[in-house]
């Protein structure tokens, strides 16, 4: 597995924080950092495996990576990421007590990925400029200013989150796109959704295609795909059972839309010939 080392990254010993743009960011294989990083999506579509299992992200997803995960990017979309590095919640010289602002590990589960609306994520843009403007700034004064920016943005990353509760359409849709991470699965009702979240349903196909690039229908059966795909090459399970338990009531439909999305049939899939080949 390729390692990230800190030295190639950070403008200097002294710096705890460095910004790391990816515009666009193809796919990258599996690696883990001697740092961490705030993953900051501005734009596309793609899949963010991390430890093990699959996200999808868009423009709006803000992913916070630990020094210990593994993760990597595939079937990337015009997907442009800002990668916000940092050397450890302990490396900072002014600051203490930047945990309380990152997410907390609960019962074995880490919610690492975070959604936030177009208005903050234009906040976040204004706050990293700032920081790249001062990467040869490394007197006292240059690392005091770097690490107070570095709060704000972890706050603003936190109010804007889901956690936080704003109650506007784009933190509804957010909401929505969470929902769907946990119940791809079920039947799903276009109409019944938006009023669950207070959408019109003209609204939710709106910013949902302004967000992903997609219809609804379409990302939710890239979602279905995304997760069976995890499913094909980390179980035994049949192609027709994974179908079903993702959505598909007609195994063959699902390999016909298997295919489109991946270019492999699931069989290619669970015989591991993509991995082969790349």
């Amino acid at each position: 597995m390729t390692v990230l080392h800190s030295v190639d990254f950070f403008p200097s010993g002294k710096s705890p924080v460095a910004i790391e743009p990816r515009l666009p960011q193809a796919a990258f294989p599996e690696h883990h950092h001697d740092f961490h990083e705030i993953v900051i999506v501005e734009h596309g579509t793609g899949i963010h495996v991390f430890n093990g299992q699959p996200y999808t992200i868009s423009g709006g997803t803000v992913c916070f990576v630990r020094d210990h995960d593994r993760h990597l990017y595939e079937h990337t979309d015009n997907l442009c990421l800002t990668n916000v590095l940092y050397r450890s919640p302990d490396a900072f010289q002014f600051l203490s007590g930047l945990n309380l602002l990152l997410p907390q590990e609960q019962d074995g589960h880490y919610p690492s990925h975070w959604r936030v609306n177009q208005h903050a994520l234009t906040q976040v843009r204004g706050i990293i400029s700032q920081m790249e403007e001062m990467d040869l700034e490394m007197d006292t004064h240059g690392i005091a200013n770097r690490e107070i920016l570095f709060m704000q943005l972890l706050v603003l990353l936190r109010k804007s989150s889901l956690q936080e509760g704003a109650a506007n359409n784009d933190a509804r849709l957010n909401q929505l796109m969470l929902w769907l991470e946990d119940h791809f699965a079920e039947d799903i009702c276009w109409e019944s959704l938006a009023e669950q979240f207070t959408l019109s349903l003209r609204t939710l196909h709106r910013q949902l295609k302004q967000s992903t690039g997609l219809t609804p229908q379409r990302y939710l059966n890239r979602l279905r795909l995304i997760k069976a795909r995890h499913m094909l090459r980390h179980s035994d399970e049949s192609v027709t059972d994974i179908a079903f338990r993702c959505g598909f009531g007609d195994s063959n439909h699902f390999s016909t839309l298997f295919r489109r999305e991946f270019d492999w049939s699931p069989r290619d899939i669970r015989q591991g010939r993509d991995t082969l080949l790349q």
